[in-house]
Formats: structure tokens, C-alpha cells, sequence
């Protein structure tokens, strides 16, 4: 069997390698199509061009994947179909169970790597992208540390009005305490013109400000010229992290952000759910399998088209639904973890029961 299972993998490797690369040019002539009055209002380069696609390339990859393994598995098995190869294996005793095997297995392989190729390469290059897009196609500008707010800890609110990137330093900054026993009631606020992290003493310092101290019966009033302030836990790569979009973070820049969250007492939801989806979708590839290739194996007479266009609808179905239940968590309507996976749990029953009608 080991010849049979390589020329398998073989025939559905090279089968995704072509749909890869069909589906790659398709996007990328469409979304240059659409941004083609960005690049030339904003007077790209060719070569800006071509190195915003390059690293576009892995974020394409890791959306039309599970398409690409959908379509190798159906034309691998509509070909051998069609050449009776298929109807051979079948009449030597291989098993539907044994004929999806090496399929399976690839696809297991595919969707491993998928989840460190999507966790932490994808990032980076989107990271590019993105500074790309804004520097020099104006497009989605955000200029890092203007009209920032955070919540430090529980007690304390964290409010800069515009940080400078390249100096690390914070300008109109106001830090307000909150009483631990009632959120209600505001006990301190500092202003500063500015405030500059120290790095030997790993501490903040405010620059030309007041802090005024409240109570029940007065209010109190200082002057500064400098004044340190080790309270507060973040540092200057934290103000840039909070502004950057989950689709530059790689999962453990994920992971330690919700962390970061939740012991600041913020809502940590989105989070966490961009970071179990992130992993949920490198997966699909293995439910597409168990859809596609029970329904492949058998020779029909609609044809290999039909069969195709079903898929296709089951899995954009399947991505309505990951949409779906992240609306619903990020709406605290449910788990986060339970949000991600739902439409993987659903669709691989379906999958499974699919396959057992199919053998029978």
C-alpha cells in the first residue's frame, strides 16, 4: 500500500500546489484591480508594488487554503474516477476509510503547519503590509499614539494625548485613581505636559504638572516639576502593542496582550477569540477533507462541477457560521473558546455522519 499512498500524496500535492497558485494570481489581480486608484493617486513604484504582494502572499495563502485543499482532493479523486483508477482500488479491497488515509494525513500535516505559518509568519508579513498601506497608500492611516486611553489596573485610567514613537515619550498626560472599594469615586488625578520612562530605574517620570488628591471633605493641590510615578505597570512597547490590530500579533503577542487585559481589568474577549480562531481555522483544511472526498469517491452522474459547487457551498457556509459565532462572542453571548471552535465541532459531525452515509 505504501506505492499507492505516495502516488496519492503525490497527485493531491501537486493538485494543491496548481490551485495555490490559480487562486494566488486570481486574488491578486483582483485586489490590485481594486486598489489600482491608490497606487496611482499616491504614485507607487512598481517595485513598492510588487513588495506589497509579496507580503500579502502569506495572508492570501492562509484564507484560500482550505479552498485550494477542497479542490486538489475533488479533481484528484474526479480524475481517478474518470480513468477508473478509483473503481481498481475499490475492486483490490482498499476501504473508503483506507482510500481517505493519506489524504487525511496530509491534510493533518497541512493544518499543524498551517497553525504556525498563520500564528507567526502571517503577522509579520502583515505587519509590512499594513505599514505599506499607510505610509504610503494612505490607506487605513493611523498615526500610532494619537488620543490614547487604557485602563492601567483596575483602579487606575491611563489617558495620552499623543505618544511619540521614536522617543518613547508621552505628551498631555493625565493619570487618574480610583477608590479599590468604589470605582465611583476618583481619589487622584496627575496632568503632566510629559512623561518619559526611565530606563535604569524601569519607572515613569512626569515633567511640569499637578496632581490633586481627593476626599470626602477636601480637595488638594501640587505642583511638580518631576516626579516619579512606579505605579504604573505598562512600558513604551505596551502603548504601541495596544494600538496595533490582532491581525499583526502573533499568537504568543496574542496570548500575553489578553493576559495584559484581564489583569488590567479590561474585557479580554476579542482577544481571546482572534486567538482560538486564529488556530480553529488552520483546521479547515481536515473538515474539507472529510466533506469532500466521501462525496469525490463516488462516481456520479452530475458530474465533477456539481460536486464542486456543493463543497464550495458547504464551506462558505461553514465560514458564514465562524463569522456567525464570533459576533455572538465578542457579544459575550459565549465562551470564546466555544465561540471559535463551534462551526469546527458542528461541521466535523456533520463531516463524520456524512461519511457514514456515503458508505453505506
Amino acid at each position: 500500500m505504501k506505492i499507492l499512498d505516495r502516488y496519492l500524496v503525490k497527485q493531491f500535492l501537486q493538485t494543491l500546489l496548481f490551485a495555490l497558485l490559480a487562486f494566488i494570481l486570481l486574488f491578486i489581480v483582483i485586489d490590485m484591480m481594486e486598489n489600482l486608484d491608490d497606487f496611482i493617486d499616491e504614485s507607487v513604484s512598481g517595485a513598492l508594488i510588487f513588495q506589497y504582494y509579496l507580503v500579502f502572499m502569506p495572508e492570501i495563502i492562509r484564507l484560500i487554503l482550505p479552498i485550494s485543499v477542497l479542490l486538489a482532493c475533488l479533481f484528484t479523486s474526479g480524475k481517478m474516477a474518470n480513468l477508473n483508477e478509483l473503481t481498481a482500488i475499490k475492486a483490490s479491497g482498499v476501504s473508503l476509510y483506507r482510500y481517505m488515509a493519506p489524504f487525511l494525513i496530509t491534510a493533518i500535516i497541512i493544518s499543524a503547519c498551517t497553525v504556525y505559518f498563520s500564528g507567526y509568519l502571517v503577522p509579520m508579513a502583515n505587519k509590512h503590509r499594513v505599514y505599506i498601506e499607510q505610509n504610503f497608500m494612505k490607506k487605513g492611516l493611523v498615526r500610532f499614539g494619537n488620543n490614547i486611553f487604557f485602563q492601567d489596573d483596575p483602579n487606575r485610567i491611563v489617558t495620552i494625548s499623543y505618544f511619540d514613537v521614536a522617543a518613547g515619550q508621552a505628551n498631555q498626560v493625565s493619570i487618574q485613581e480610583f477608590n479599590p472599594k468604589d470605582k465611583t469615586k476618583l481619589v487622584s488625578r496627575s496632568d503632566a505636559f510629559r512623561m518619559v520612562y526611565d530606563t535604569t530605574k524601569h519607572t515613569w517620570q512626569l515633567f511640569n504638572g499637578t496632581t490633586r488628591n481627593f476626599s470626602d471633605q477636601s480637595e488638594s493641590m501640587e505642583e511638580f516639576v518631576v516626579r516619579d510615578y512606579p505605579a504604573l505597570h505598562f512600558k513604551p512597547e505596551d502603548v504601541i502593542k495596544k494600538q496595533r490590530k490582532p491581525e499583526e500579533m502573533t499568537l504568543s503577542e496574542l496570548s500575553s496582550f489578553s493576559e495584559e487585559q484581564l489583569r488590567t481589568g479590561n474585557d479580554a474577549t476579542r482577544i481571546q477569540i482572534a486567538y482560538q480562531s486564529r488556530i480553529a481555522f488552520s483546521f479547515a483544511s481536515i473538515i474539507v477533507v472529510l466533506f469532500g472526498l466521501p462525496i469525490s469517491a463516488n462516481k456520479r452522474k452530475s458530474g465533477l462541477a456539481v460536486q464542486f459547487g456543493i463543497n464550495m457551498v458547504l464551506t462558505f457556509v461553514y465560514l458564514v457560521f465562524m463569522k456567525i459565532f464570533q459576533a455572538f462572542g465578542e457579544n459575550g453571548a459565549m465562551n470564546p473558546i466555544l465561540t471559535a471552535w463551534l462551526a469546527n465541532i458542528i461541521f466535523l459531525i456533520a463531516a463524520f455522519v456524512n461519511l457514514q452515509r456515503t458508505m453505506k
